[in-house]
């Protein structure tokens, strides 16, 4: 038996909004491990090149440093918690039927899925100001020589994640599968896109495919605006892609329940 869902609803409140992003805020706080790794991992692997590969030359006067790992620290952030962490808890709510009963009461569940998506994007700001607060201070990092374009390319980059993020939770039908979906995911991206060496070291064949693969054209398109190059429209596109085809599927097979 299904339960019938009003066509007309309340609209909720403005502190409706408020208490759903501070409960989402306090459930991401009391995941200790979704909250270490994408805070953790990125600085362990910017420190770890901070320490070995400083000094490794420059290309159009910015170090080699900012261009490669500055962008591969902000995308692994991103990833992390766009990709892995959102879908295991939107999968979580609806293995315990809270999105199913939330869909009854003025409270729609798509309210859910905004709230993740805030505290998302508050997780990333966090993420992303303690790596560059890092950077500056113990490897003297410097801003990006195209720094507006370097912040519409990471908002690219977020909502790509995230687009996938939401392809993740509409297909996983427990937690453990959205999260073993999103590292699956994470790693493959991670792997073809540079994050255990530069594409440019990869076959002529894996790099192209890696740079146009999400994770790999956020590194790429995150390193031009670093180093102050015009971006290559493919990997924009690229992202763009991603974003149009992940949300349509997810759209079309999320389930409530």
């Amino acid at each position: 038996m299904t339960t019938d869902i009003p066509t007309t609803r309340l609209r909720p409140p403005a502190r409706a909004w408020t208490t759903l992003i501070a409960a989402e805020s306090r459930m991401v706080i009391r995941d200790t491990a979704g909250l270490l790794i994408p805070l953790g991992m990125p600085l362990l692997i910017l420190v770890m090149n901070g320490v070995t590969d400083r000094g490794g030359g420059e290309l159009n006067g910015v170090p080699i440093f900012e261009i490669y790992v500055m962008p591969l620290v902000l995308t692994i952030v991103v990833a992390t918690i766009g990709v892995i962490n959102m879908p295991s808890f939107l999968a979580s709510y609806r293995r315990y039927k809270i999105l199913r009963r939330l869909a009854v009461t003025p409270a729609h569940p798509a309210m859910i899925l905004v709230a993740q998506v805030v505290v998302s994007i508050m997780q990333t700001l966090v993420g992303v100001v303690i790596g560059m607060t890092v950077a500056m201070i113990a490897f003297d990092v410097g801003l990006p020589e195209r720094p507006w374009t370097a912040l519409g390319v990471f908002a690219l980059a977020a909502f790509t994640m995230y687009a996938i993020g939401m392809l993740v939770a509409a297909v996983a039908p427990t937690a453990n599968a959205a999260l073993a979906i999103g590292l699956t995911l994470f790693f493959a991206l991670g792997a073809t896109g540079g994050m255990f060496g530069p594409t440019e070291a990869m076959p002529g064949p894996l790099a192209a495919v890696g740079e146009a693969l999400p994770f790999g054209a956020a590194v790429q398109a995150l390193g031009s605006a670093w180093a102050g190059f015009d971006q290559d429209p493919t990997h924009l596109i690229a992202m763009a892609a991603a974003i149009v085809v992940s949300s349509a599927v997810a759209i079309k097979w999320f389930r409530w329940d």
